[in-house]
């Protein structure tokens, strides 16, 4: 019988890369999501039948953060991540051959604003705000459940960088249109992982059993936001990039309908469990990123 793994919230940038990523493995992948997919959320019994004898249980599943901090954003973003995970806990404990490994997202953004010090699963300081209690109401949603035969892992994930999506699309523009210079005071810390990386880090935690709670996905080398606009100007071979001071992104961010706190607060974040399992990274640097990232960009361009 096919190996099979649930895919849920699967249809975004990350979503996208893990359906081919483990679909080139071998597996069958079964996406639970809002639509174009094979089950929906409010299919209950469908999510339990995907559930039975799956593998491993992956929960991207989230309303962007990228948009203005209104009312019903923030609402919707809250219960588009709480009512998923509930959905999922549930089918589990209906299962009657639930999947050895649940791995549910969960955010770097959880952290404080840190520019004195990193932050690390055992040591890192919860921080305050929105976006933080946010990440902390997603992570009590998914540890509220006790599933004697499925182990529970909950990803801190940083800033995704790869060449289909996230955020490399804008600052790339950012870059060609001559604005890649610092944002903000520029000196914000800036934690990020490859989407490669990202999804190793997966398959690592399936492979090694005895791993559960919470794990920090993040490059080891974290950088400033200078150091990220001057990395990616030198690999795009752009040699000036202007900056943009706080007043003009506080501008920028209501004409594009996103929020400052994208760009201006310092994650200092690194993977310190992981790097005590032994975890390898292929993109450790943002230098290794940046290059294989523009270099994948120029090649469908051409």
């Amino acid at each position: 019988m096919q190996k099979k793994i649930v895919l849920a919230g699967g249809t975004g940038f990350i979503g996208k890369y893990f359906q081919k990523k483990f679909r080139d493995l071998g597996y069958e992948v079964v996406v639970v999501s809002r639509n174009s997919c094979d089950y929906v959320w409010d299919d209950t019994k469908g999510i339990i039948e995907a559930l039975e004898h799956s593998e491993l249980l992956i929960n991207l599943a989230g309303r962007s953060v990228d948009c203005r901090y209104n009312e019903r954003n923030k609402k919707e973003i809250v219960t588009s991540r709480t009512e998923t995970t509930e959905i999922l806990g549930k089918a589990l404990k209906a299962c009657k051959n639930p999947p050895s490994l649940w791995i549910n997202s969960s955010t770097a953004t959880i952290y404080r604003h840190a520019e004195d010090r990193p932050m690390t699963e055992e040591n890192g300081e919860i921080g305050t705000g929105f976006s933080v209690e946010v990440a902390k109401a997603w992570e009590r949603s998914f540890f509220q459940f006790d599933l004697p035969e499925t182990r529970q892992v909950a990803l801190r994930i940083s800033i995704v960088l790869g060449e289909s999506g996230g955020v490399m699309t804008p600052f790339i523009n950012l870059v060609k249109y001559g604005l890649g210079g610092a944002q903000g005071p520029g000196n914000q810390k800036f934690s990020w992982i490859h989407i490669e990386d990202l999804f190793r880090s997966v398959l690592f935690i399936q492979n090694n059993k005895s791993l559960s709670g919470v794990f920090n996905c993040a490059s080891p080398n974290p950088i400033t936001n200078r150091e990220l606009m001057s990395q990616l100007r030198k690999v795009m071979g752009v040699r000036v990039g202007l900056p943009s001071p706080k007043w003009l992104l506080e501008v920028g961010a209501i004409l594009i309908r996103t929020e400052t706190e994208l760009i201006l607060k310092s994650r200092w974040v690194v993977p310190e469990r992981l790097q005590q399992e032994g975890f390898h990274f292929i993109y450790p640097t943002i230098e290794s990123a940046l290059t294989q990232i523009w270099t994948e960009k120029k090649q469908k361009l051409t």
